[in-house]
């Protein structure tokens, strides 16, 4: 495990943003590959039916198999487990159906669509059911987002889809309704927790495409610049967030804003930034000083109380992380390094993430979940020592065994440059012995500048 005792703040190069990076669509193949895993699964459980909700902020498990989300409408699809699939979709994404990436037979539904627009050809949600066939059918899955894995709850029968659709599935049938969330995201088996050579190189488009953002955001703080500027740089390529834009200096949620604004970054403020899309996340946070000198009275250890520690645990994480090792495991080395009831985080010290930043996460006290080769994973330890300012370095990895690492090689030459020169930089830069079951997805991956004014310097090990 690294010592902090060795963690310094040094002027080295920063990591290469790589651009013209082309987004990477996910083959024919990967969604018939994505609809056999699902229906295999049914099959084990024995489930006859799943009805999988969409919105906009809740439509991953809905675009798995359709390739799109529903925008600002709700949506279904009903799976058979024949394989047959029905799309009940509002009136703005009727036209959808046609180009959704599995089969799908369309039916209307308009109380889908947005207030006040028609209700033509209304037909009650109940009988578009059973027309489905849900009338004749014992065991039927619900999908939303959510497992509900409360401790003591009966997460089998708690329904994250409004209550409206709860009730017409109910009228519709007298089969055994399950929250089946967990066969898309949830322990050793969701089908959504790993992924193939064709999907990396799809989800590693965004992470790229973060980092990139993150690292010109931080080569531009200087002071007077607005964070709406700032927040500029984090957009890019017209793609659409996975998070809320974060850009924000001083001190947060003022009048409940979450949106960056007008203010002006002030030297000797803490500086927060974040930005995301389908497959990674970049957020930083630090001082804007060039100099330790700088540090408010009361944090002028903050370098060896707050940021070295943190880094080292970054560090840590990376280098021992690996394939087979349980969620505990990596749970526990990090409550070794930095120890909750001194640094105060409270989240999951990493999560998986695909189509949404937050997918589920392997990593909890107990957890027997195993972490396996495919799965794309953020580096997301959040401490909180109270009267000090934040710090964090959150990035995308994959863990890829040595046969998804010679496929991706082969099969996305470019993308393999990228990781290389990734992991070169880290174990060479950095100084972060990194583990050979990391594949690097974003550019930033352990790059910390606490001193965002000191654009040359970052810790290294």
């Amino acid at each position: 495990m690294m010592n902090t005792r060795d963690i310094q703040l040094k002027r080295i190069q920063p990591p290469r943003g790589f651009s013209d990076v082309p987004p990477v669509t996910l083959t024919d193949a990967t969604l018939l590959e994505r609809k056999t895993k699902l229906l295999e699964r049914m099959q084990e459980e024995r489930f006859d039916a799943l009805i999988i909700y969409a919105d906009k902020e809740h439509g991953s498990n809905f675009e798995y198999l359709t390739g799109f989300i529903p925008r600002f409408e709700e949506g279904l699809l009903v799976l058979h487990k024949s394989g047959h699939a029905t799309a009940i979709l509002g009136n703005e994404n009727l036209k959808m159906a046609a180009h959704s990436r599995i089969p799908v037979t369309l039916k209307h539904c308009p109380l889908f669509s947005l207030p006040n627009q028609p209700m033509d050809n209304e037909k009650p949600l109940a009988q578009l059911f059973s027309e489905t066939g849900l009338s004749a059918m014992s065991k039927v899955g619900l999908v939303g987002w959510k497992m509900f894995t409360a401790a003591g709850s009966d997460n089998t029968k708690l329904f994250d889809l409004p209550w409206f659709i709860v009730d017409a599935i109910k009228q519709s049938t007298h089969a055994e309704l399950i929250n089946a969330a967990h066969l898309f995201i949830g322990g050793d088996k969701g089908v959504r927790v790993v992924n193939n050579a064709n999907e990396i190189a799809h989800y590693e488009y965004g992470a790229n495409l973060a980092s990139r953002c993150m690292l010109a955001a931080l080569d531009a703080v200087e002071v007077g610049i607005r964070e709406v500027e700032l927040g500029a740089l984090l957009a890019a390529e017209g793609q659409a967030p996975s998070v809320i834009t974060i850009a924000a200096t001083g001190q947060r949620f003022e009048k409940a804003n979450l949106y960056p604004s007008w203010k002006k970054v002030e030297r000797g403020q803490p500086l927060s930034m974040t930005t995301g899309f389908k497959g990674g996340l970049s957020s930083r946070t630090g001082f804007v000083i060039a100099d330790e000198s700088e540090l408010p009275e009361n944090q002028r250890d903050y370098l060896d109380r707050v940021a070295k520690p943190y880094f080292g645990a970054i560090a840590t994480w990376l280098e021992h992380i690996k394939i087979g090792m349980s969620g505990n495991e990596l749970y526990d080395l990090v409550e070794c390094v930095l120890p909750k009831a001194q640094y105060g985080w409270h989240l999951n010290p990493g999560h998986l993430s695909a189509d949404e930043e937050w997918m589920s996460s392997p990593v909890y006290p107990d957890s027997a979940e195993t972490l396996k080769s495919g799965m794309i994973v953020q580096i997301d330890i959040i401490p909180s020592v109270p009267g000090y300012t934040g710090v964090s370095a959150e990035e995308s990895v994959a863990l890829a065994d040595a046969a998804l690492q010679q496929q991706i090689a082969r099969d996305h030459p470019q993308l393999w440059a990228r990781i290389e020169a990734r992991r070169a930089y880290i174990r060479e830069t950095l100084h972060i012995a990194l583990s050979d079951d990391v594949i690097p997805l974003s550019n930033a991956v352990g790059y910390l500048r606490p001193f965002m004014l000191a654009k040359d310097k970052a810790l290294v090990g």
